[in-house]
């Protein structure tokens, strides 16, 4: 049991189970200011345009509830299809999506440029010199030259 518990603690100390705990708790945060965004700004917009206050309450009714005429309760509830709030769903997921891909993509542009400058400020490497000739082949140098001349 002391062996599982000092795993556990491992994994928890971690740096990224840390960094993901910070990111999950981002991520709801963020999530409630995209779900305002879309159900107070957008929604009501799109409402006005298709003539209803609220989104949620456009719906297509397949089948009209049933009520008991004696007793005023509902014997079948109605079959609808809410799409005004399947409408809220899909523009709070493009929403996300677009600001992730917009903090990826900041991301990688700022890491292209840390490398570049890193890169721009490294010494650059030294070009190789020539090697030094040999004993023997600067007396064969010598001799070729001394040749020549005569």
């Amino acid at each position: 049991m002391k062996k599982l518990f000092a795993e556990f603690k491992e994994f928890i100390q971690r740096g990224n189970v840390l960094d993901m705990a910070v990111g999950v708790v981002m991520a709801t945060a963020f999530g409630k200011i995209t779900s305002a965004l879309i159900n107070n700004l957008l929604l009501p917009f799109l409402g006005w345009l298709f003539g209803s206050q609220d989104m949620g309450a456009l719906n297509v009714t397949l089948s009209p509830a049933v009520i008991d005429p004696v007793t005023n309760e509902v014997t079948k509830e109605a079959v609808v299809l809410g799409f005004g709030t399947f409408v809220g769903a899909i523009l709070d997921f493009l929403l996300i999506a677009l600001t992730v891909f917009i903090i990826v993509k900041t991301m990688n542009k700022a890491r292209a440029a840390a490398e570049k400058l890193s890169k721009k400020n490294e010494p650059a490497p030294e070009e190789e010199k020539p090697a030094e000739p040999s004993a023997e082949e600067k007396l064969l140098t010598e001799i070729r030259d001394l040749l020549k001349e005569k």
